[in-house]
């Protein structure tokens, strides 16, 4: 039986400017979109036949990858279920003068193995965990797999108590309709979810920068579902609303600067649940006059919650 290090695929890709979203490094979209290219090789190898990305856990961009260096991009089956597999992709950002390496994030996904009408596929495949560290990733895997059960549980509540966009006080939005074209399937007419999830990043990243009146990087992306597949000649509706922004002297935590040089405190936007920073002089910045003053309930919560997960990556790298 095959262990989680038999399972891994390595993706490598030169940075080139047309890779870039803010100046010199790359777009967070166009990273998001390799993420769910390395992981669904891994994952397609494994079950034998196409898999759809299902979901996908927190991202937390600690370091940019800039035009020049290379981006490394590690994925391994991790769990195994039924129908699904936990993929977990680790990133590098590697200086070709220099030969060093930077992790520049984690990130952990689901893949849904599927027939050719797009329905859960059984697996036949199976892996074993073969040392103490791959066992502890399996373990791992399964925690993640229950917390998301439970995700799946109160979105079904929220549900239940009726549809809302839940944006109708929100004052700063953006909204883009495209089409999807036959290009962007990978297996028979569905859209490929790592396309999708550029188009996400852009609808937040235009909101954010004409609210911030500059440049902006992503600094983190929340957990997301995909609920149901997109497909050939549809039409998608990206909906963006920035419903809170911090300010915050430069003088950050050293700590911090480093977990990429992004704002702990960025402007989110729910929709989405997307999170960005505004770029000025290489250090976060958001405008004292930009500020919002109507945020959310008790947004220092949050605030506090981005700042464990992020001082929790960095301890781990």
């Amino acid at each position: 039986m095959p262990s989680i290090a038999d399972t891994t695929v390595e993706m490598v890709q030169l940075v080139f400017p047309e890779h870039a979203g803010a100046p010199g490094q790359i777009h967070g979209g166009r990273m998001m979109e390799w993420i769910t290219e390395a992981g669904t090789m891994a994952a397609g190898r494994v079950a034998r036949g196409p898999v759809v990305l299902g979901a996908m856990d927190d991202i937390d961009f600690l370091a940019p990858v800039r035009v020049g260096e290379i981006a490394i991009l590690r994925a391994q089956v991790e769990a195994i279920g039924s129908s699904s597999l936990e993929v977990g992709v680790r990133v590098w950002a590697e200086n070709v003068g220099t030969g060093r390496r930077t992790v520049t994030q984690g990130s952990h996904l689901v893949f849904v193995s599927v027939s050719e009408d797009v329905k859960p596929w059984p697996i036949q495949a199976r892996i074993a965990p073969a040392t103490a560290d791959e066992g502890r990733l399996f373990e791992e895997a399964q925690r993640r797999r229950a917390e998301r059960l439970r995700r799946f549980a109160q979105r079904r509540t929220s549900e239940a108590a009726g549809p809302t966009d839940g944006d109708d006080d929100v004052r700063w939005r953006f909204e883009s309709v495209r089409s999807v074209l036959p290009d962007d399937a990978l297996f028979g007419n569905v859209m490929f979810p790592g396309k999708m999830l550029k188009e996400i990043d852009e609808a937040g990243g235009i909101l954010s920068m004409r609210y911030c009146e500059g440049f902006v990087m992503t600094a983190c992306l929340d957990a997301m579902d995909f609920y149901a597949p997109t497909r050939t000649h549809e039409v998608l509706i990206f909906k963006a609303a920035l419903n809170f922004s911090y300010y915050r002297d430069r003088h950050l935590d050293d700590v911090l600067i480093r977990a990429s040089q992004l704002s702990f405190r960025p402007e989110r936007q729910r929709l989405y649940q997307r999170a960005q920073a505004m770029l000025a002089d290489e250090l976060p910045w958001v405008p004292v006059y930009l500020r919002l003053q109507w945020a959310l309930a008790r947004p220092e919560v949050r605030g506090l919650r981005l700042v464990k997960r992020l001082k929790a990556a960095l301890s781990t790298n």
